[in-house]
């Protein structure tokens, strides 16, 4: 028989570990999720936030060839968006595009950025949502075909560049002729023409990530229920009006957050540039961060902060369009 008083069962029944569980049962659920998640709040702070903080507070001081010069405040933006910046970008290149001319557009890096992100996202979209329907489908040999879309995927960024390097070379590439015949690329020269390097940038990036796409978006065709595509055949709905009015409203929300993804990544092009061309004939923001930081790092840190607001921005617009929920 056991001797255990009261005193002694009340005592195991006690302790940090107890009383932080007996918290943890009197939380509400939305309190719990805000308990799981703040390791990721934590872990984002760290690598994220603060390293953004600490930027924009570079940014508020002048250059200096060492240590940290003089407070100036919003100077650095201003005379960023001014074109005062510029003489310390690379090649003639410009922050804000100096007129509308096509050479100036196509030497501001926060318009070839744009361009890039809006053209590259937008084929990568609509060529992965094609292999998304083809994959959904059941056919012989369906996982060999998945495995081999993922390849462009998995190869580094380093080889991607010398392969697009090797095969628009004016000299010694295959693509650059044909091509250039039709008059999509120069002739020679072809990678230190800004146009010609600016395709050939965007075809290299659709080439690597539509398969991310299409991951994404074969994910939410695969949730969709099949029972109402039986519905519709049953109704005499044809292939088109199922996919418009089953396959394309259940999977938008799955887009949205492929486009989301693929938006921030384009944003920070810059590996792809360095390895096929280079930052003074194709500027982007983060090539402008990059070729400033050694030399300039104010300026550097106001181009950088500018990213991150304009990315913050379209983010913002993609949840708005998406929804929260949705996101």
């Amino acid at each position: 028989m056991s001797t255990e008083t009261v005193d002694e069962r009340e005592s195991r029944r006690s302790g940090v570990l107890v009383d932080v569980m007996r918290w943890m049962e009197n939380l509400s659920d939305a309190q719990y999720a805000y308990l799981l998640l703040a390791p990721v709040f934590l872990l984002l702070g760290t690598i994220a936030i603060y390293p953004l903080l600490n930027t924009f507070e570079l940014s508020l001081y002048a250059d200096a060839v060492q240590g940290r010069g003089s407070f100036v405040g919003l100077d650095n933006y201003a005379e960023l968006l001014a074109g005062n910046k510029d003489q310390f970008l690379p090649g003639g290149t410009s922050f804000l595009p100096t007129s509308f001319q096509f050479s100036a557009l196509i030497s501001s890096a926060l318009v070839v950025t744009v361009i890039f992100a809006v053209v590259s996202v937008f084929f990568e979209t609509l060529i992965g949502l094609g292999q998304a329907l083809i994959l959904d489908q059941d056919f012989y040999g369906r996982r060999w075909v998945r495995a081999a879309i993922i390849i462009p995927w998995a190869v580094p960024i380093v080889i991607q560049g010398m392969i697009f390097f090797l095969m628009f070379n004016s000299t010694i590439g295959f693509a650059t002729p044909p091509l250039a015949d039709l008059g999509l690329l120069a002739p020679t020269n072809t990678l230190n023409d800004a146009a010609s390097s600016l395709f050939v940038i965007i075809v290299a990036d659709i080439w690597k990530t539509t398969a991310f796409m299409a991951l994404l978006i074969l994910a939410g065709l695969q949730s969709i229920d099949r029972g109402l595509y039986d519905v519709a055949k049953v109704a005499g709905a044809s292939k088109w009006q199922q996919f418009r009015y089953i396959t394309f409203p259940l999977i938008l929300p799955t887009i949205g957050v492929a486009v989301l993804f693929r938006t921030v990544q384009a944003m920070r092009v810059y590996g792809i540039i360095d390895t096929v061309s280079k930052c003074e004939v194709v500027p982007s923001l983060s090539c402008m961060v990059v070729s400033t930081f050694l030399t300039q790092e104010s300026t550097s840190a106001a181009i950088a902060f500018t990213t991150a607001a304009i990315i913050g921005a379209v983010v913002m617009v993609i949840i708005l369009w998406q929804g929260e929920d949705a996101i």
